[in-house]
Parts: structure tokens; C-alpha cells; sequence
């Protein structure tokens, strides 16, 4: 079974976050630089929130805003789901389906550890999926 901890040990643990005061503005220049689809929103050490490329979208430019004068704080999600490094996989994609997310902050005794996305968990399921098949030929034709 593949978990959240698996797939950190293999994309790492870097998070890139803003603070709620941050304009959408500096937070997309953050995005574009480290080529991420949505930023953490904290607060001390807490995740208070979930800034993404759709919130950008539905919340500021088609509501005709300016992003540098609109703040993080004021178009974030606010409802954050989060996941532990024990969450297997296959949680993690019942979480970003039936909450419609694409990004899961993971936490080790409510410590923020890392981040991962709807793309790590896909590229992680089909790598089991394929291990998978590739043991049972194997069993099927007696080799190793």
C-alpha cells in the first residue's frame, strides 16, 4: 500500500506558502516562479486556508478585481483538508473527489509537512497499478 509518506520520500517535502496579507498579485508571482498550481495560506504556523489557481480565476478575475489590491485572505479557500503521512493513496483521491480539491496539505502531529497534489497522487496510483500487473505476469508465466 502506497501512502502520503511514499510519495514525499519521492517529491519531497517543500511547501511554498503565503501569508493571508499577501496580494493575489505576489501570490501568482510565487506560483509562476516555482511553477505550483496553489499556495498554503499561514498563519504563524497554522494552514488557514488553500490559494489556489481557481481561486484566482472564479474569485478575482471574473468578479473584475484587481489582484494587487485584492489579498489572499479575501478569495482563499477556507475549508482545508488535510491528510497524515499514514493516509494511503487511495483515501487521499476519495478526499480530492468527493471535496472536488486538487491539493492536500499533509500533516505530522499537526505539523505542516508537505503538500501534494491530484497529479502525485495519479502518478502514484498508476505505479502501483503497474507493479502490480508486472507481478502477476510474472506469477502467471513462472518468472521473475
Amino acid at each position: 500500500m502506497i501512502t502520503v509518506r511514499n510519495i514525499l520520500q519521492s517529491k519531497g517535502s517543500e511547501v511554498w506558502t503565503a501569508s493571508p496579507a499577501t496580494s493575489v498579485f505576489e501570490a501568482l508571482g510565487i506560483m509562476a516562479k516555482h511553477d505550483v498550481g496553489a499556495l498554503l495560506v499561514i498563519d504563524g504556523e497554522e494552514v488557514i486556508g488553500v490559494f489556489s489557481e481557481r481561486d484566482y480565476a472564479r474569485k478575482v478575475i471574473l468578479r473584475g478585481q484587481s489582484s494587487r489590491e485584492v489579498t489572499v485572505s479575501q478569495i482563499m479557500t477556507l475549508d482545508v483538508v488535510s491528510v497524515t503521512l499514514h493516509h494511503s493513496i487511495e483515501e487521499c483521491m476519495e478526499l480530492m473527489t468527493s471535496h472536488r480539491i486538487r491539493h492536500l496539505p499533509v500533516l505530522d502531529e499537526q505539523k505542516l509537512v508537505g503538500l501534494i497534489s491530484i497529479g502525485d497522487v495519479v502518478k502514484a496510483m498508476i505505479s502501483d497499478r503497474e507493479y502490480t500487473i508486472k507481478l502477476l505476469e510474472n506469477f502467471i508465466t513462472g518468472t521473475r
